[in-house]
């Protein structure tokens, strides 16, 4: 599938300088096992926005979204593990690295644009979410990364095209992730790219007659 190749080739771009080449490699293969939901609804989202195909889309916002996700998965997935008492102490090293690198290099790639306070929101909600997680042991909360990417997802995708993301398209973006991830089939069968784009009309009118 091109967009979901789209994603991976931009996010492995911004990591292609990471050194030595076993944590490149090491990096490479995780962008290879995961969803690319996050990246795929950020190019659906700016092509809705703008009118454009998809593949016009800005392939550096997808994939620092896609990055953020995926760090922020591997951490999610390494405290729940918990490798450093149950499992290999030096694979768990390497891999809190490579979801520091994976988030870092991610708001590289969204730091100049208008979805970088979004970003750092969805990070900020990340760490408050799984430190009330071990305090109360509500795995619930677990699923609000899935919800919270898909919001910034959206807004990195219009505001790509020049759209203040109104609550409306925020809360669509949360919408599609309230049963986990989306597939990227559903994506791009042409009901979410109406949809956002209906919404991001609604939202220029709305700004035009203020």
């Amino acid at each position: 599938m091109e967009e979901v190749a789209a994603v991976r080739r931009a996010a492995l771009a911004g990591v292609d300088d990471v050194e030595p080449e076993r944590l490149h490699d090491r990096i490479a293969d995780r962008l290879g096992d995961g969803s690319f939901t996050p990246g795929v609804l950020t190019l659906v989202a700016e092509a809705a926005a703008r009118d454009i195909p998809v593949d016009e889309s800005d392939e550096d916002r997808a994939a620092g979204v896609q990055l953020i996700y995926e760090g922020l998965a591997l951490t999610r997935r390494l405290a729940h593990d918990d490798p450093w008492t149950t499992g290999d102490r030096d694979a768990a090293d390497l891999d809190i690295l490579i979801a520091d690198i994976l988030v870092s290099r991610g708001f590289y790639l969204l730091a100049r644009t208008d979805a970088a306070d979004a970003a750092v929101e969805v990070v900020r909600e990340f760490g408050k979410d799984q430190t009330d997680l071990r305090t109360t042991g509500d795995d619930g909360l677990d699923g609000n990364l899935e919800v919270d990417i898909c919001e910034l997802a959206v807004v990195a995708g219009v505001t790509a095209a020049g759209h203040e993301p109104g609550a409306d398209l925020r809360a669509y973006g949360s919408d599609l992730a309230a049963g986990g991830l989306p597939e990227v089939e559903t994506l791009l069968r042409g009901e979410v790219a109406e949809r956002l784009a209906g919404s991001t009309d609604q939202g220029t009118e709305a700004a035009a007659d203020h």
